[in-house]
């Protein structure tokens, strides 16, 4: 039967004045009751609008009848043929504007919650399953090398080894996940999480090799040299934007992404920590996007007593999620909003100490089809601030490509690549996920590398039928 109900399950949550005095998950899951609940608001859909709007293809109403049926490990087994990540993209993915945003339910109500339940299958499979299962991979015998091991790189390898290729990840840093190893923090995205996805992939016979800095340590030339028939290159976007401002260069001025980084995979919160970081007691974080409000989220656990949010446009258009936007509210956080920074203010000591910030108001739609900012004349104010941290944006590092000049890149930075699948200008070398699109989501990288895996596959077949 049904569930009428025009809306969703609510999501149980820790207290936000508990919360923040800790780096624990902040959403606590459904119960099996609210799951049963929530999966029988589906209308299972003939023509099915969800999957089309999922970048991976789930059988979105398939696992979900089977969630309100109580089949509880069938319903994740029909997600885990589409989707190396489940419990990672139920946690982070925004649903809100990919699978739920077509929902049929939403046109009268509050779509179903699709990735609270992909959360919930997930997490009882490993509770019931903690080794998780193995699965028969037919061995072809053939090596291909997946560069990058986040969700692209991930995605790309899970698809390839079921294939029947041998694969080997490798991994610029110590620890593999990429962005949801050192850019999500854990009260979003808990790292035994990532971790066990991980280990899932390497039960199917993929190898990670960390601390591998293709460009550097190896180049793509060493790697077909090595026995490899082809190469996926999902490298990610973590080079920083910085605005240009005046006194981006004082003590106190992080890009998000050292400062995530410092926290996320080297536990920069932690006493024993070895990377220091400085806990600033006022603190701007510059942008509007996931990143800014998780670093946001993160300097009031490290012990802020006021933490601002400065965007130029106004909440309307801030980009991050809705949900991110009310926890961060919950938190503390201050959104100063058709505010944009012009210049970082330090002291004789060279430590930030203020920001001096314009005005704006909201002009006609600029190319992104937002408003355009627009500076108030003379109206300009100071925020007392001791750490700034830049979250405007990432490109792609530039050291692969610069090793390897046949890569052709964009103006910005980014891969250019010429099919569906993610061909490079070289052959048998593909690319996906931020390092061809900038910064993006978790699971748009994901399906880049389901893509590219299915090109690889198809090159490779061809190429070994007319006997290349």
């Amino acid at each position: 039967m049904i569930n009428l109900s025009k809306t969703k399950q609510v999501m149980p949550t820790v207290d936000p004045t508990l919360r923040i005095l800790d780096f624990e998950e902040v959403n606590l899951g459904y119960t099996e009751e609210q799951a049963i609940l929530e999966a029988k608001r589906c209308l299972d859909c003939k023509h099915q609008p969800c999957v089309n709007g999922c970048p991976v293809g789930i059988d979105i109403p398939g696992f979900i009848l089977e969630i309100s049926n109580g089949n509880m490990e069938e319903a994740y087994q029909i997600i885990r043929k589409s989707s190396l990540l489940p419990s990672v993209c139920g946690r982070v993915c925004p649903q809100e504007t990919q699978c739920e945003a077509v929902c049929v339910r939403g046109n009268k109500g509050e779509p179903v919650g699709i990735g609270n339940l992909e959360r919930y299958v997930s997490d009882v499979h490993f509770q019931n399953y903690p080794e998780d299962l193995s699965l028969e991979i037919l061995s072809l015998n053939i090596k291909v090398a997946v560069i990058g091991s986040g969700p692209a790189g991930l995605s790309c390898a899970n698809d390839l080894s079921r294939y029947g290729y041998q694969v080997d990840i490798y991994e610029a840093l110590h620890t593999p996940g990429g962005v949801l190893t050192y850019g999500i923090p854990a009260f979003r995205l808990p790292k035994s999480i990532v971790l066990r996805e991980i280990e899932s992939l390497k039960k199917q016979g993929v190898n990670i090799i960390t601390n591998a800095i293709i460009g550097k340590t190896l180049t793509i030339d060493d790697l077909f040299e090595m026995g490899y028939r082809a190469i996926f290159l999902g490298t990610g976007a973590g080079l920083p934007k910085f605005m240009g401002v005046p006194g981006e260069m004082y003590n106190g001025v992080y890009s998000a992404n050292e400062y995530l980084t410092r926290i996320n995979l080297m536990k920069a919160y932690e006493a024993h920590s070895k990377t220091p970081i400085h806990h600033g007691k006022k603190v701007a974080v510059i942008g509007g996007g996931n990143v800014a409000l998780d670093a946001a989220r993160c300097a009031k656990r490290l012990g802020a007593e006021e933490v601002y949010i400065v965007y130029r446009r106004s909440m309307q258009e801030i980009p991050a999620r809705s949900e991110e936007i009310h926890h961060a509210i919950e938190e503390g956080i201050i959104f100063k909003v058709l505010t944009n920074l012009k210049q970082i203010i330090g002291n004789e000591s060279g430590q930030v100490k203020s920001i001096l910030c314009a005005d704006m108001i909201l002009g006609e739609p600029d190319a992104s089809g937002r408003p355009r900012p627009i500076e108030q004349p003379n109206q300009r104010h100071t925020i007392e601030v001791d750490t700034v941290i830049m979250a405007i944006g990432t490109t792609p590092n530039p050291l692969l490509t610069q090793s390897s000049a046949d890569i052709h890149q964009d103006s910005y930075g980014c891969m250019l690549t010429h099919d569906d699948y993610g061909l490079t200008s070289r052959a048998f070398v593909y690319a996906g996920g931020d390092a061809v699109t900038g910064s993006a989501t978790v699971i748009l990288a994901m399906g880049a590398g389901r893509k590219a895996a299915l090109g690889i596959h198809k090159a490779l077949t061809l190429h070994y039928q007319e006997g290349v």
